[in-house]
Parts: C-alpha cells; structure tokens; sequence
C-alpha cells in the first residue's frame, strides 16, 4: 500500500470521545502505565484530541501516545501541532460535545492565522512513519485506535493489520475503529468483546 488519504479533525465524532471517556477511562486508571497507539494518525489532530481528553481526566502525565502514519508529510506536520484558526470554531463545537471540561482555548496559542497547541500537550508523544501492512510490532499497547483507515484496505490487508493490532495489544487491551469498519466478518471476531457496539469499542479476550 502506498497512498495515504489525510482526513481528519480535532475530537472528530464527539460521541467516540464521549464513550471512551465513560468507558475506558476508568479501566485506565488502575493501569500504574497506560501505552497508546494512534495508527494512521494523519496529521495528528485525534492524537492532540485524546491528549487533551486524558489531561482532563488526570492521566496524560501516566500515559505514552504513539502516533504513526504512512505518510512522512503528515507526521512532520503533526509534530508541529499547527492547525488553521479558521478550523477552531469548528474544534471547539466537537470538543465541547465531547465532553469537554475547560475552556479549549486554553490548549493552545494563536499566531496569525494559525493555533500552536501548547508544547505540554507533546510531551508524552512519539510520532512516527509505519505502514500497517509491511511493518512489524513496535511495544504492547493498552489501547489502539484506527479510526476510518481500514476502509481503503481489501479484505487482505485488513486481516494483515488486524493482525498486527492484536498481536501489540496487552491483555485486556482495547482495539478502536472507525464507525464504517467492522470486525464481523474476519478471523478476529471471536478474539473480542464488544465494549460499545455503535462507537466500536472492543476488548481484547485474555
């Protein structure tokens, strides 16, 4: 696979937020360490959206984001974390449907026409080029999100990353998709739970 298709958004799909705030957030902190993998990030948007999300719930400070994206273009953009300030109204709308509890302003610095969002908020990253069907396992996650990349994959390389998803996840560790995707008619289907059926939430069985 070698085309990349860069859509995305801060806190896109507030209702994936929502959930994951009520339902994973609190197995998380009993986690003394919590590894999470942003696969295909894009541009890093949902990577700074879940930065945010687990500042506000205490845990950002216990927690290693892995970014990772076949496009080398994109991931030098997202480690800059600079959006276009005509896109924050936007933002702003999903963060606070999301569940937001601070004002989203305070994340980030306008300069010009562009938002910086705070140094703070990439501490904890790793950003990175990997592609899901030729690269190898790189650490054991308690959460994996890829959201809306699978859909440009044949049922081939779907299984290829699904197989690679559950081989990196830790016990219990939770694999997230997009809303068009679906583990149903895989070999995987039977290695998971379903934690929220609409948001595709899944838990990995021990």
């Amino acid at each position: 696979m070698d085309f990349s298709i860069q859509v995305t958004e801060m806190f896109r799909d507030p209702e994936f937020f929502k959930s994951f705030r009520t339902k994973v957030v609190p197995c998380l902190r009993e986690l003394s360490f919590v590894r999470i993998w942003h696969a295909g990030c894009s541009t890093g948007e949902e990577v700074y959206s879940m930065a945010i999300l687990l500042r506000e719930e205490g845990l950002y400070d216990k927690t290693r984001l892995y970014a990772t994206d076949l496009n080398e273009e994109a991931i030098v953009k997202a480690k800059k974390g600079i959006v276009s300030l005509e896109k924050m109204k936007d933002y702003t709308c999903n963060y606070l449907r999301a569940g937001g509890k601070q004002s989203f302003s305070q994340y980030y610095s306008v300069v010009g026409e562009e938002v910086i969002f705070d140094k703070s908020l990439r501490k904890n990253m790793v950003f990175a080029q990997h592609n899901l069907v030729t690269d190898s396992s790189f650490n054991e996650f308690n959460v994996i999100v890829c959201r809306n990349v699978l859909i440009y994959f044949n049922k081939d390389l779907q299984n290829k990353a699904h197989s690679l998803f559950f081989d990196s996840l830790s016990s219990s560790g939770y694999l997230i998709i997009g809303k068009k995707e679906s583990i149903d008619f895989g070999p995987y289907k039977q290695k998971y739970t379903e934690l929220d059926k609409e948001e595709k939430i899944y838990i990995k069985i021990t």
